[in-house]
This record gives C-alpha cells, structure tokens and sequence, in this order.
C-alpha cells in the first residue's frame, strides 16, 4: 500500500527541511512513502552560521551553489526527492524599524502566482498529506511566512481546475491532508531542558524558555505526534550537511541521542486542514488515508 502514498513537505529554504520533521520524513522513506521537499527559494541571503567557513570567499561569493550542494547532499542522507520553487531568498530583515524588503525577493511575490508554482508541483507528485509553516512562519522569517500563504492557497489550488486551469497547471488534484510543522514547541523544549538539568548536564534551551516568555508566544494545538527516535541520527547527519548553515559543535547537537530518544521521541505537527475523517492525538499523518490509499 505504501507505494501509493506520498508526502510532500514544503519548506522555504535549504536546511529547513533538515532541522523540521526530517526523522518523520526518513521514517516513511524507510516504510516506502514517496517523499518529495520542494524548497521555495536558494537561501542566498542567509548568513554563514558555521564560524569555521566564515569568511571563507569562496563560499561568500558562490553562495547559490554552495547551498544547492548541500541540499542534495542532505537529500541523499534523508533519502527524499526534491525540487526548487525557483524564488530567491528575502533575507530576515533586522533593526527598529525595520528595512524594506529587497525587490525581486520570494516575499513580495504575488502569492496566487506563487502558489501556481506549487500547484504544478502537487498536481504532478499528487500528494495526499502536505506539510507546511503555520501563519506565524513557525518563527517570523518572511519567507516563511510567504511559504505558508502559498501552501494554504495551493492546497484548495490545487483541486480548482478554473483558478488554475489544466491545461497549464496539469490535471487536477485534491489533497487530503495538510500540517503546520511544531517540533519546536514548549512542552518538548521544557522536558528536554529539565531532564538535561535532572542529569547535572548542560541545557541549551534556558536562553529559549526565556524568550518565550517575553515574547509570549501563543501555545499551538499539537494533534500529531510522529514515533520516529530510530531516525534522529539521520536528522543531524543531514542538518550536518548543510554546513554552512550549522555548527557542527553547537547547542543542536549537544543534547546526547539517547536521552533525546528517552524523553522525547517523536516529531509534532499540527492538523490544519483534513478532507478524511481521523481522531486526535495521531501517530501517523497518513491516519485516515491508508484505508483508502
């Protein structure tokens, strides 16, 4: 049955689909789910993370290409397809006020042309579940704000063949479900903060806990809740791979495996839209589907 299911995770630029739901993704590879990331834009503008390759020219001045290596080496790893929407990376802007976005970028776009991009995506791989960013971005980056604007449009797009005609687009097609991504939610960050201090070991997460509150984020719906701990060490060997995007040494992977898989061994979404009946809490973003796949 698995080979006729497919799911599409649908991320703004490359490293983010390494650092949000990858063991769920490596896990349905493993049970021979199709997996398709389609990527918005080439992360151009993102700053080079890895103190190591700072200031390295070559990688400043081919950046592009730089980054589209690591993407396909972090395919490989997590053993998904993947295809580029083709836009270029806004940048996250910085300062009181703000500054403007720069022109031609992925966040001025016009979103139903944008979203006309990924219909000619699902309706050629034809998903049945899509994952996706929540209305805040899951952070506020305007890419990924952009990303879940055109995800949302997409997925009813997707189906109305005289917004997006056929002829252009391909032959209709329906999802069935789709998910806001939230592995970076507060009940995990607090367990796993409190059983690294229980341990007398270090937390990277005091600093995390604290901007949450003083930014008072809202807390999310989790209804999803994917078992996929055998997987967490492809996750990092991909996030690795987008090296300069990640300190190999930093707070990230700090945390040892084996607690991870103790205390928290799954990967949490949020059910935003269904076309198939389900009952929350889920362990399976295909729950509702298999039956009729």
């Amino acid at each position: 049955m698995t080979d006729q299911l497919r799911l599409m995770a649908v991320h703004a630029h490359p490293d983010d689909e390494s650092s949000k739901g990858a063991a769920t993704m490596a896990k349905y590879v493993s049970e021979g789910v199709d997996v398709l990331v389609v990527t918005c834009t080439g992360g151009e503008r993102g700053s080079i993370l890895n103190p190591k390759l700072q200031g390295d020219a070559y990688i400043e001045a081919n950046i592009h290409e730089v980054r589209r290596k690591e993407m396909d080496e972090a395919r490989e790893i997590l053993g998904v397809g993947q295809e580029w929407l083709g836009y270029v990376d806004s940048g996250l802007p910085e300062g009181d006020p703000l500054p403007p976005l720069p022109e031609g970028c992925f966040a001025l776009e016009d979103v139903d042309e944008a979203a006309g991009r990924l219909v000619r995506s699902i309706r050629s791989f034809r998903p049945q579940v899509i994952t996706t960013y929540d209305e805040n971005g899951g952070y506020p980056h305007p890419d990924h704000i952009m990303t879940h604007k055109i995800s949302m449009v997409a997925f009813e797009g997707a189906a109305d063949a005289v917004k997006y005609p056929e002829d252009e687009f391909g032959p209709v097609w329906q999802p069935m479900k789709l998910y806001y991504n939230q592995g970076f939610n507060r009940p995990r960050t607090v367990a796993l903060h409190e059983a690294l201090l229980a341990r007398g070991l270090e937390s990277p997460y005091g600093d995390w806990l604290k901007r949450w509150d003083e930014f008072q984020r809202a807390e999310r719906t989790l209804t999803t809740y994917i078992p996929c701990d055998e997987f967490f060490e492809i996750r990092d060997k991909a996030l690795i791979a987008h090296a300069t995007q990640i300190d190999p040494e930093g707070g990230w992977f700090r945390i040892p495996l084996d607690l991870q898989r103790e205390i928290w061994p799954t990967e949490e979404y949020e059910l935003a839209k269904a076309l198939v009946g389900t009952s929350l809490p889920e362990s399976d973003l295909f729950a509702g589907i298999r039956d009729n796949a």
